[in-house]
């Protein structure tokens, strides 16, 4: 997507006829906001003028300091295809800042930009490429979402056996017609289940294509009389659903990660910046798998990985090292899933693999499925366990900041406790027949 002034949207605003601008901003909790002015307000949308009520909005900020404005990103703007061509909509991410002008402490995206800034010190730049799945089910006669689907499809599956090609077809196209590059799609493991894998970027936009993807996705699901969904495991018995992170690093126009004296065809910051990770990756857990329902995906026997360590060709480990080497040698963390922060995620895995790469942090050696540990050290097995972890790093407290951390852990806290009090149907299935 090209990187447009403000003279470039207001230009295209008037040459395309749009009429309605969505000043789209994410919450802590990876939850797309906007609010929509009409065009006889770009301008002054353009200039940072446009205030919206920060206490509206869970885990911003208190009544006594509501006031925040919203600082849209020109390079940002695209025009929705799936809205009327006559008086069209367009959109524009929106950092947030205070009335004083200082950045809001609980913008995500503000968040990421300053772990980019910390790292283009050293000379370094990211790219990092989603790889997005999900569900299509279909919805209810009151167009509500259920988790039925009359389909049978496996991997790589075609039509007529994939139900859902078309609609993933035109989720594929909608994006592109938007200016955004997509590498693949094709149907995943599970029945209804799909992966759309986003062309790798620069992180910020990154995050910002995978706010756009789920709301593209769900717009052109709903036109297929379908439900998309990020729930990182909707049934149980069945794979659930990731969004790996494949990661590789710049310096000097040249990839950083390789190195083909190296054994593995890696250099030191390669294995500094997985040690980086590794370290921290229990605290990172809260943020990457935000749910409860997150931790019923985290399991044995689905491909998703359990076991903290790393390999070059073990496909469920937590860490891999895709085969490819040279200019595109990369790193995947395959732990994230669907419904986590982007911003936030791509903020604490790629200052977590600085930390590595300053400190020097050597990871241990890479295993696979014949010389895996029993005694090696797992991911956190639930919510509770992987705030606990959070509330412990360090990094954690220092990339987000105290405002993010403790609303986040104040709100998911509140959220584990609500689920304990749940009684479910497996409770009930079990127990009620027996005492």
């Amino acid at each position: 997507m090209s990187k447009y002034t403000k003279d470039d949207v207001i230009r295209m605003v008037q040459e395309e006829d749009v009429e309605f601008i969505r000043l789209q901003f994410t919450d802590i909790f990876g939850h797309l906001k906007n609010v929509a002015v009409t065009t006889s307000h770009l301008e002054r949308a353009l200039n940072n003028r446009v205030l919206f009520d920060g206490s509206a909005i869970e885990g911003f900020v208190s009544a006594e300091e509501s006031d925040m404005y919203l600082y849209p990103d020109p390079g940002t703007f695209t025009i929705f295809p799936w809205r009327p061509q006559n008086g069209k909509v367009a959109r524009l991410l929106c950092e947030i800042y205070h009335p004083d002008g200082q950045p809001f402490e609980g913008d995500p995206r503000h968040v990421l930009s300053e772990v980019l800034a910390d790292a283009a010190k050293d000379g370094y730049r990211f790219l990092t490429g989603p790889e997005c799945e999900f569900f299509l089910y279909h919805l209810d006669e009151n167009g509500l979402p259920t988790t039925l689907t009359h389909e049978r499809a496996g991997y790589f599956d075609v039509g007529p056996t994939d139900l859902g090609e078309n609609a993933r077809r035109d989720m594929v196209l909608t994006m592109e017609e938007m200016g955004y590059e997509i590498e693949a799609s094709h149907h995943e493991f599970a029945p209804a289940q799909h992966e759309i894998d986003l062309h790798y970027a620069n992180p910020l936009k990154t995050a910002d294509m995978i706010m756009t993807f789920r709301l593209t996705a769900r717009t052109i699901a709903k036109r297929h009389g379908l439900y998309a969904t990020f729930m990182p495991k909707p049934h149980s018995g069945i794979h659930g659903s990731g969004m790996h992170i494949n990661i590789s690093m710049a310096a000097d126009g040249m990839n950083v990660f390789a190195d083909e004296n190296d054994e593995l065809g890696l250099s030191r910051q390669a294995y500094y910046f997985i040690g980086g990770v590794m370290k921290h990756i229990k605290g990172m857990t809260a943020i990457l798998n935000p749910l409860v329902n997150s931790y019923k995906r985290l399991v044995s026997g689905y491909e998703a990985p359990r076991e903290i360590a790393w390999s070059s060709t073990d496909r469920d480990m937590l860490i891999r090292v895709p085969a490819i080497r040279g200019f595109n040698t990369r790193i995947e963390l395959r732990s994230p899933d669907p419904a986590a922060n982007p911003y936030l995620t791509l903020a604490l895995i790629l200052a977590a693999g600085m930390e590595g790469i300053r400190g020097q942090i050597m990871p241990p050696a890479p295993t696979n499925h014949t010389t895996r540990s029993a005694g090696a050290d797992h991911l956190p097995s639930s919510l509770a366990e992987a705030l606990d972890e959070m509330e412990k790093d360090p990094l954690v407290r220092r990339v987000l900041g105290d405002h993010i951390t403790d609303k986040f852990l104040e709100a998911k806290r509140k959220e584990w406790e609500e689920y304990v009090l749940q009684v479910s149907e497996w409770e009930l299935d079990r127990y009620l027949p027996l005492f």
